[in-house]
């Protein structure tokens, strides 16, 4: 029973405390998921609405979106954990790392966040602005749509093995450095990828601004590409790749450095019966 209401998240539900902590959590993501598609489309807008030879190329689009996550993560990474993603909170459901309802709330929270940034940023552009979709994600007409969740999968993927590899309790050294090595592998992830998919990378980011440009077109490679990726990436770093426990890491270094002082001692003594 107490795993069952482990895994399901009950107890964040069972006290004002505990409601207030969650609340907390999910005004974090919303916030992070607003700035997202605030910021992050409104770099779209200027690349595909500036003239053609004063025109900022991808790597603009790469920098706003890696920035704004870093500047998310490392503002609001202690209240929710900051995943801005439903990629990261699916994925990290799948290994245990976050109970099913706050999974829940989270995503549609995430939603809501970037629906509101998309919208937001539609409000204040005058509607000369808005006739080139105001960043929504599209797939490249010459891929098909298969094509495209293969680079949304492993977009998802690659994002969720770094948050893995940044978040492991037995990397301590490795928590400093992660909201800007999250940052740079979404940036990562718009340089590659970009001109293939527009690099979504996250459900929730497209959904947002699928909803105010009321462009649909293979909406669902944003969705199952990104999700199926950071499952695949967490359930490969959490059974394969973790790091190993701090004891253990201990332990080892131990035997390491008695090994290397019994190796000294032996040929000490073979030099003395020498």
């Amino acid at each position: 029973m107490g795993n069952a209401k482990e895994v399901l998240g009950l107890n964040d539900v069972s006290s004002s405390k505990a409601v207030s902590q969650l609340l907390k959590a999910l005004l974090a993501e919303f916030l992070g998921n607003f700035l997202l598609n605030f910021f992050g489309c409104g770099s779209v807008v200027i690349m595909q609405s500036t003239a053609e030879g004063a025109r900022p190329n991808f790597v603009f689009v790469a920098l706003t979106f890696g920035l704004i996550i870093f500047i998310g993560v490392q503002a609001l990474g202690h209240v929710s954990g900051a995943h801005f993603n439903p990629a990261v909170t699916v994925g990290l459901f799948s290994v245990c790392k976050i109970n099913l309802i706050k999974s829940l709330l989270y995503i549609v929270v995430q939603c809501i966040g970037a629906l509101a940034g998309s919208g937001t940023l539609k409000a204040l552009l005058p509607e000369i602005y808005h006739y080139a979709g105001l960043g929504n994600t599209a797939l490249n007409p010459t891929l098909t749509a298969l094509q495209g969740f293969g680079f949304e999968f492993f977009l998802g993927f690659v994002l969720v093995l770094v948050v893995c590899g940044v978040c492991d309790p037995n990397r301590p050294e490795a928590k400093a450095a992660g909201p800007l090595a999250i940052g740079i592998a979404v940036a990562v992830g718009h340089l590659g990828a970009i001109g293939f998919t527009g690099s979504s990378m996250n459900p929730a980011r497209s959904f947002g601004s699928a909803l105010i440009a009321s462009q649909w077109n293979d909406h669902w490679i944003y969705w199952v590409g990104p999700i199926l990726g950071g499952i695949a990436a967490a359930q490969i770093y959490q059974n394969v790749l973790k790091a190993p426990s701090l004891d253990e890491h201990i332990v080892e270094r131990y035997r390491t450095v008695a090994e290397a002082k019994e190796l000294k001692r032996l040929d000490v003594t073979k030099d003395n019966f020498a």
